[in-house]
C-alpha cells in the first residue's frame, strides 16, 4: 500500500486481509486508551487522603473529564469525517499521555479538575476516529462484527486499565501519583504504532474493494450528491440532529454509560471500603474486581455477534435484552449474600451485560446515519452517553459522602439499565 498512483482492484482474500489490519490497528490503538481515563478511581482513596478532597469533589471532578469528552465527540467525530480518524486517534493518544502526566504533579481541586478535564477532550479523538476507520474499511452487513470487536478492544482497555492499577497500588504500592504516569505509556505506543499501520480508507491506501464490497445505489448517490455540493460541518450535524433514531440511541445509551461508568469509577472504591479490606478471602479485593471489566470486553464480543447473526442487524433487540439482564444482575451484587468465588461471577455477569450492548450503539451509528456521516454520527450518539454519565458522576459521589454506603452503586446502576431499555424501545432499527 502506498497510497498514491492509481487504485487498484482487489480480489477479495486480498481485500479481506486489508480491512482486518486495519481493525486491528484501531483495536490495538484503543486497547490501551483506557489506561488514560478509566483509572480515577484507583486514585480516589489516595487522593483523599493526600489532598482531603471528599468523594462528591473528586465524583464532580470525575464528571468535569466526562463532560469534556462529551463536548469533544461532538466536534471531533464531524472532524474525524472531514479530515480522516488517522492521524486525530494518533494525536489524541499521545496529548492524553502528556496531560495524564501534568494531572499526576495535581495539589489540589483546581489544578486537578483543569488537567483530568483536559485530557478528556484529548481522550475524545480516540473513539469516532477509529470507528469512522472502520466504517470505510467494512461494509453494512459486517458491522455488528466489526464492531463487535472493537468494543471488545475497548473492554479490554478496561482490563488493562484495572490491572496496571492494581500493580501500581497494590503490588507495587505506589503513590496515587503513577497511576497517572505509568499506564498511560502503553497509550502512547499505541498511538504511534496506529499512525505507522492504518490508512483511513481504501481509497487513501491506493486500492479499490471488490465487487461484494460496494455501497448500495442510495450510499453511492448520497456520497456523490454531497460530494457535489462542497457539504459542510453544518451540514452533516443538521441531518444528523434531524433524525428522531439517533436522540433514541443517544438517550439509551446514555442512561447505559451512566450504568457503565458507574461501576467504572465506584465498583473499585467499594472493593477499597473496610468491609473488603477486613473480609478473609485470601484474595486481594482490587483484583476481584478485575472481573468487572473481563465481563465487559466479552460482552461486548458476545453483543455484536449476536446483532448481526442472531437478530439480523436489528440492534434495539440485544440492546434491550442485555440491559434487562444487566438490571437483574447489579441487584443481585447488591442484595444476595455473594462469597468471593460468586461475586466474580456475578461481578463478570454484571459486566457483561452492563457493557455488551455498546456494540450494537456503534454499529447503530451508520446504520441509521450512513457511512458518509458516520463519523458525526458516533459523535454525536456518543456526547449523549457522556453528558448523562458525567452528570451522574458528582451526585454518585454525594451520595456516598452522605451513606457511607459504596454498595449503593449497584442499585443506582440497575435502575440506569432499566431506562436505557426503556427508551431503546423506541429505536426500532
Amino acid at each position: 500500500m502506498t497510497g498514491t498512483g492509481s487504485p487498484q482492484p482487489l480480489a477479495e482474500h486480498a481485500y479481506t486481509r486489508l480491512k482486518w489490519r486495519m481493525l486491528l490497528a484501531a483495536m490495538f490503538c484503543y486497547f490501551f486508551f483506557y489506561t488514560g481515563r478509566q483509572t480515577f478511581g484507583f486514585a480516589i482513596p489516595g487522593i483523599e487522603e493526600d489532598l482531603g478532597l471528599s468523594k462528591a469533589t473528586l465524583g464532580a471532578i470525575s464528571g468535569i473529564l466526562l463532560w469534556s469528552y462529551a463536548a469533544g465527540q461532538m466536534i471531533n467525530g464531524n472532524l474525524a469525517d472531514k479530515w480522516g480518524g488517522r492521524r486525530m486517534m494518533a494525536a489524541g493518544a499521545i496529548l492524553s499521555t502528556l496531560l495524564n502526566w501534568c494531572t499526576s504533579f495535581s495539589v489540589g481541586a483546581k489544578s486537578l479538575a483543569l488537567g483530568w478535564g483536559a485530557n478528556g477532550f484529548a481522550q475524545s479523538l480516540g473513539w469516532p476516529s477509529g470507528g469512522r476507520v472502520i466504517s470505510n474499511w467494512w461494509s453494512h452487513n459486517e458491522r455488528g462484527r466489526s464492531f463487535g470487536f472493537y468494543t471488545f478492544a475497548a473492554g479490554m482497555a478496561s482490563v488493562l486499565a484495572f490491572v496496571t492499577s492494581t500493580i501500581v497500588v497494590d503490588t507495587l504500592e505506589l503513590d496515587w501519583q503513577w497511576i497517572f504516569r505509568v499506564p498511560v505509556l502503553l497509550m502512547l505506543v499505541g498511538g504511534v504504532t496506529f499512525y505507522l499501520v492504518a490508512r483511513d480508507s481504501p481509497a487513501k491506501a491506493g486500492v479499490t474493494p471488490p465487487a461484494s464490497y460496494a455501497q448500495s445505489a442510495e450510499e453511492q448517490a448520497a456520497d456523490a450528491a454531497a460530494l457535489a455540493a462542497g457539504e459542510t460541518s453544518l451540514q452533516r450535524y443538521k441531518a444528523v440532529l434531524r433524525n428522531p433514531k439517533i436522540w433514541s440511541a443517544g438517550i439509551a445509551i446514555g442512561f447505559q454509560n451512566t450504568a457503565r461508568y458507574g461501576l467504572l469509577i465506584w465498583v473499585p472504591v467499594y472493593f477499597l471500603g473496610d468491609d473488603w479490606k477486613k473480609a478473609d478471602t485470601g484474595i486481594s479485593p482490587l483484583w476481584i474486581s478485575v472481573a468487572l471489566p473481563v465481563g465487559m470486553a466479552v460482552g461486548a464480543l458476545v453483543n455484536g455477534q449476536i446483532s448481526d447473526r442472531l437478530f439480523g442487524a436489528r440492534r434495539d433487540r440485544p440492546i434491550i435484552l442485555f440491559m434487562v439482564v444487566g438490571a437483574v444482575m447489579a441487584m443481585t451484587m447488591y442484595a444476595a449474600p455473594l462469597g468471593t468465588t460468586t461475586g466474580i461471577v456475578v461481578l463478570f455477569l454484571t459486566g457483561f451485560f452492563v457493557y455488551g450492548p455498546q456494540s450494537s450503539f456503534w454499529a447503530l451509528c451508520p446504520d441509521i446515519a450512513g457511512k458518509r456521516m458516520a463519523g458525526t454520527a458516533t459523535g454525536v450518539v456518543n456526547c449523549f452517553a457522556y453528558v448523562f454519565a458525567g452528570a451522574a458522576e458528582p451526585l454518585i459521589g454525594g451520595l456516598m459522602d452522605s451513606t457511607g454506603n459504596t454498595g449503593l452503586i449497584f442499585p443506582i446502576v440497575a435502575g440506569a439499565c432499566a431506562c436505557s431499555a426503556l427508551v431503546a424501545l423506541t429505536i426500532r432499527r
